[in-house]
């Protein structure tokens, strides 16, 4: 659990807020123990490598490290118990003002969060107020929890401030002022003691307790030094009031406003919340203006108010058009082999038919089993293509073959069915069994089902399609080659009669 309170909230109301979220999760049969880390972050792990999470520290930030018990202990996955947790934990920061992400182990693509917002704008008021708006749509929108951006909360500032003509009547410094200070509030090491519950000496760091180093009249009554004796601090410092600016972000060199979150509930991929947004979003304006919106690119123009969606949406383009292209380039070699083989233009086309029919078989594959389209079912279905092809290469040689020993052609198709069927179905049956193997793994599961529904219906129709399609081409071309005949007899004779016109002439 990373937990993000407001910039100026106190070590110790963090520290409650960790406290109070650890014993509710203690309350859950799967969690072994839980762990509080106020003020830092969790000791170093891939979680906080991916999404730098490790770089967190302040009084107003905590981490909670859930350990749950062995897998073999409890019948619920780690991802089920964090979707069953989460309400409890968005309730107990509701009441502080946090912030709370459910960061699982391990967190996925290596992005800021799942869904990232990028909102960019011609000046700092028109970006802010676009910035609402999209977090606003962001918590509205069914599914989407853990929102959160990079915009601070204000934070109080007192400056102190010297009087360098009073300080000087006196004899005191505005170092010798500064330095008092930031001892009275920060310490300095003034030794190391041991200790019997540390392998490591420790510093002691003398400094005033914290009910005077939080109050502004307990500062000002700190004596300084001076030559005529001690001299309260209020004398010589003005105290003046501000706020802390915000956070600036630029990526490429260009001011910009995360918004983040997460997705969570029956729908857990980012594709279908984006589009949800994207209708909310149409209906969104900003200083009269629309929000454009970039899903590859930045905006290339510095005037508009737009936003990119990144996070694992940027991901998901890049995967899938890389696999497309892929696929593409794939289907391209298949045809030309099958051509160089079958010396044929048509008859590859044949062959390569039931390759769309796999997405007969993968898509209510992934809707029944409730499997999500990844990049593995991608990576199963050019896989698949092969198979098929293989398929459908064994009924077409086999009627050649055939028709090459003087069988008639329609003879020669239902050999082919009835004999090639068994290697065919056996292929199937490998190609299944093999998947089962990955259809529970969370990464391989489209990949598994993919293969699998897709080998079993592609399989049956191509013993159908391609028979009926190889039938009809042959028996049209007597037909063509009629056409063609005619064609050229037809080409001839207009060829003679223009050059007997030529000699009459």
């Amino acid at each position: 659990m990373v937990l993000d309170l407001p910039k100026g909230t106190t070590l110790e109301t963090t520290n409650a807020l960790g406290q109070e979220i650890a014993s509710y999760l203690r309350h859950v049969p799967e969690v072994k123990s839980t762990e509080v880390y106020a003020g830092t972050a969790a000791p170093f792990n891939f979680n906080g490598l991916v999404r730098h999470y490790f770089m967190r520290s302040g009084p107003n930030v905590a981490d909670v490290q859930v350990n749950l018990l062995s897998k073999g202990d409890r019948s619920r996955q780690s991802h089920a118990i964090a979707v069953a947790v989460r309400p409890g934990i968005d309730s107990i920061s509701l009441r502080y003002g946090a912030s709370a992400k459910v960061a699982e182990i391990p967190p996925g693509p290596p992005v800021l969060s799942t869904l990232v917002a990028e909102v960019y704008a011609v000046d700092d008021s028109t970006r802010l107020e676009a910035a609402r708006q999209v977090k606003r749509v962001f918590e509205t929108t069914p599914g989407v929890v853990d929102v959160d951006w990079t915009i601070d909360a204000p934070e109080q500032q007192r400056t102190f401030r010297v009087d360098r003509v009073r300080a000087a009547e006196v004899g005191a410094s505005v170092e010798q002022i500064t330095q008092t200070l930031y001892l009275a509030l920060s310490g300095a090491s003034a030794g190391i003691t041991s200790s019997a519950t540390a392998r490591e000496g420790v510093a002691i760091v003398p400094r005033l307790p914290l009910e005077q180093r939080s109050s502004i009249d307990a500062l000002l009554a700190l004596p300084i030094a001076t030559a005529a004796g001690p001299q309260p601090l209020a004398r010589f410092v003005s105290v003046v009031p501000g706020t802390i600016e915000s956070t600036r972000i630029r990526k490429d060199l260009r001011p910009a406003i995360y918004v983040t979150g997460d997705v969570a509930g029956q729908i857990e991929s980012p594709v279908y919340a984006i589009l949800s947004m994207n209708r909310k979003l149409d209906l969104i304006r900003v200083n009269g203006a629309q929000i454009a919106r970039y899903n590859a690119v930045q905006p290339d123009r510095l005037t508009e108010t737009a936003i990119k969606w990144d996070g694992e949406w940027q991901v998901t383009i890049e995967v899938f058009r890389d696999l497309g292209l892929a696929f593409a380039i794939v289907l391209v070699l298949i045809y030309a082999l099958v051509v160089g083989w079958f010396q044929s233009f048509t008859v590859p086309l044949v062959i390569m038919a039931p390759i769309p029919l796999t997405l007969i078989g993968i898509l209510p594959g992934h809707a029944i089993t409730g499997a999500f389209f990844t990049a593995t079912s991608m990576i199963g279905m050019i896989a698949l293509a092969g198979i098929i092809v293989r398929n459908s290469i064994l009924l077409v040689d086999f009627i050649q073959l055939a028709e090459a020993r003087g069988r008639p052609l329609r003879e020669a198709v239902l050999e082919a069915g009835a004999v090639r069927f068994r290697p065919i179905a056996l292929t199937a049956a490998a190609v299944v069994i093999g998947g089962l193997v990955m259809v529970l793994d969370p990464i391989f599961q489209g990949l598994a089902v993919a293969l699998m529904s897709g080998a079993v219906v592609a399989t049956l129709l191509t013993m159908i399609v391609v028979p009926i399609l190889y039938w009809e081409l042959r028996r049209r071309e007597p037909q063509l080659a009629g056409a063609r005949s005619e064609l050229s007899a037809h080409s001839a004779h207009s060829v003679l009669n223009s050059t007997q016109d030529s000699e009459n002439v």
